[in-house]
């Protein structure tokens, strides 16, 4: 692993997400918050993801979340808090976390010396995340600590990933990316289908056109649709703020044992990226088992 804090940030980045990442979209997910009564996945998503803020109405949702639609949201917020408390969530979000990591890593990985170890290093991690100006990051920081020690890493992971997330937005927001423009830019870089993500978070295509325009006319996309040499720069600040305000959590653990949890992570990590398709088919764009190889 890279001795640079933000490479080493962005390394564990990589590991943490994929573990968490078993849940909202997998088909145990959407199974627990069926169950619950949900009109539809992304009613569940929004549900399970926004429990720990509690009964949060949309405003607040679209706001923490940053990318999403408006009206996204209120399709699903506030009625996702009439059809079930957030305490009833949470424990959808758990229940539907425990049946993937129970399908995809089985119970010789789940129960093993090696996930309690790895448990114990990820919260000592996480709770050394940054949750100062972080909703999200500090709302999961303080639910309870589940059981058994899978859930207990699963929870650790959520609790970085949102700290992560959180400081993500603050770049954004520094950068004077709107949410449909870091969108633009994020598909641009990464060359993913403009239909597909404007889809996954709710925008039209006028918005999607006009928020390349506002781009045009800043500099930072080309009219053929690449980014311009200052779209790539402020594109690359974006990310290098986001892993050096995610670095914390690594400096408080120690290189040692940062290189431990990365060691214990990572036969978990190949198998759940062999075994979630809906890491695929993710707006994040997150290949493990590529990052992993290199």
């Amino acid at each position: 692993m890279p001795r640079d804090a933000a490479a080493v940030a962005r390394r564990m980045w990589v590991l943490y997400e994929t573990y968490h990442d078993v849940t909202f979209f997998t088909p145990e997910a959407r199974a627990a918050t069926d169950e619950l009564g949900c009109l539809g996945g992304w009613m569940g998503y929004f549900g399970t993801r926004a429990a720990p803020l509690g009964a949060a109405g949309p405003e607040v949702v679209t706001s923490a979340f940053y990318n999403f639609h408006p009206a996204r949201v209120a399709r699903a917020v506030p009625d996702a808090w009439g059809i079930a408390t957030p305490a009833r969530y949470l424990r959808a979000r758990l229940d539907g976390a425990e049946g993937a990591l129970r399908r995809m890593l089985g119970d010789e990985m789940l129960v093993g010396p090696e996930t309690a170890e790895a448990a114990e290093l990820a919260v000592a991690a996480a709770e050394n995340a940054p949750t100062a100006g972080r909703p999200l990051a500090a709302a999961n920081a303080a639910l309870d600590r589940p059981e058994p020690a899978h859930l207990a890493l699963w929870q650790a992971t959520t609790v970085l990933r949102e700290s992560r997330g959180d400081g993500h937005i603050a770049a954004l927001v520094m950068a004077e990316l709107d949410p449909c423009e870091a969108l633009v830019v994020f598909a641009v870089d990464r060359g993913l289908d403009p239909g597909y993500m404007r889809q996954a978070r709710g925008w039209s295509e006028d918005e999607w056109a006009a928020a390349e325009r506002r781009l045009v006319e800043r500099g930072l996309l080309a009219e053929r649709g690449g980014l311009t040499d200052e779209g790539a720069r402020l594109r690359r600040w974006v990310e290098d703020r986001t892993d050096a305000a995610a670095s914390a959590p690594w400096s408080a653990l120690g290189e040692r044992r940062t290189e431990r949890l990365a060691e214990l992570l990572a036969p978990m990590v190949r198998r759940l990226a062999e075994g979630n398709e809906a890491m695929r088919t993710n707006p994040m764009a997150l290949d493990a088992a590529a990052e992993l190889a290199r």
